[in-house]
């Protein structure tokens, strides 16, 4: 892992695995996380010659902390990401609340990304035609509940869960996750997954909630782009037994996003999608390179 400076003076912790002449496949971690690998998804980058970058959004880990940041926020720190590579180009993912991340990416640096993936990502909240709650487990439907009340609430709400989070092992995180894992879910957080969730909280939370926070907030708010700009071959993937990030937001998501390829599957939950799918997800991924901008 290695830190960079960021345009406004900030720092970010970053980490790169893979060819030192694959293009990048820049991931957007989920909500809370931060730069600790999905290893199933940095195998399956490897395999199609793509560096795999991940990178601890503002406020978690290492980085530096940038209050009121939006969604939108997150591309100059990628733009900022490629140049330290010397990238021209790159596609970009987000899993949970890491894929509106890639679709502010892909929105707002279209001369550089090739391609942008969404896995089992949130829809904004509070636009036509989604429930944003719907078929959503309990303690996500009770922190968004207190994240539309404001930063004051929620870190005192935060505050209180952090600990089951930031300090759960493999072991625990059953228990620490709940209602938030449908039961096609559970048996996925066995060995190197349950490894690679526990070291994105553990990393993510060490310093604090205020990365946690920022997402959330950010979440709920404008996102501070229009996803009609998103002009780069898209990809929504969301399993339909998910209540972490329930069906209706991929659905919203294929409609919305424009010339979006929908790979809604029955049967799938929020964690078999990622592993299950991953090298099908970044095979498809990787194809948008050959293609004439």
């Amino acid at each position: 892992m290695t830190t960079i400076s960021t345009r406004d003076g900030r720092e970010l912790d970053v980490l790169v695995s893979g060819p030192d002449d694959g293009v990048p496949l820049v991931f957007h971690h989920g909500t809370p996380s931060a730069v600790p690998p999905v290893r199933a998804i940095e195998r399956a980058a490897h395999a199609q010659g793509l560096r795999h970058v991940s990178f601890s959004r503002a406020g978690y880990g290492g980085s530096t902390r940038r209050p009121g940041r939006d969604i939108a926020s997150v591309a100059a720190d990628v733009a900022d990401v490629l140049d330290r590579l010397g990238a021209e180009r790159c596609v970009v993912a987000g899993w949970s609340g890491g894929g509106p991340h890639a679709l502010a990416t892909a929105a707002l640096l279209p001369g550089r990304v090739a391609g942008v993936l969404a896995i089992a990502s949130l829809a904004p909240h509070g636009v036509p035609g989604l429930d944003f709650m719907a078929g959503m487990g309990e303690s996500n439907v009770e922190g968004f509940g207190v994240a539309v009340r404001g930063e004051g609430p929620l870190r005192a709400y935060m505050e209180q869960r952090i600990g089951s989070l930031r300090d759960a092992d493999a072991a625990g995180l059953r228990a620490a996750l709940g209602t938030v894992l449908a039961p096609v879910d559970r048996d996925m957080l066995t060995s190197e997954f349950a490894e690679d969730v526990s070291a994105g909280f553990n990393e993510g939370l060490r310093n604090g909630v205020d990365g946690w926070l920022d997402d959330d907030l950010a979440l709920v708010r404008p996102w501070g782009f229009s996803l009609e700009d998103v002009a780069v071959p898209a990809f929504v993937w969301h399993g339909g037994e998910d209540v972490m990030v329930p069906f209706g937001h991929g659905q919203w998501l294929a409609a919305h996003v424009p010339g979006a390829v929908a790979h809604l599957e029955q049967g799938e939950g929020h964690l078999t999608i990622t592993v299950g799918a991953a090298e099908r997800m970044l095979k498809e991924l990787a194809g948008t390179l050959g293609r004439a901008r």
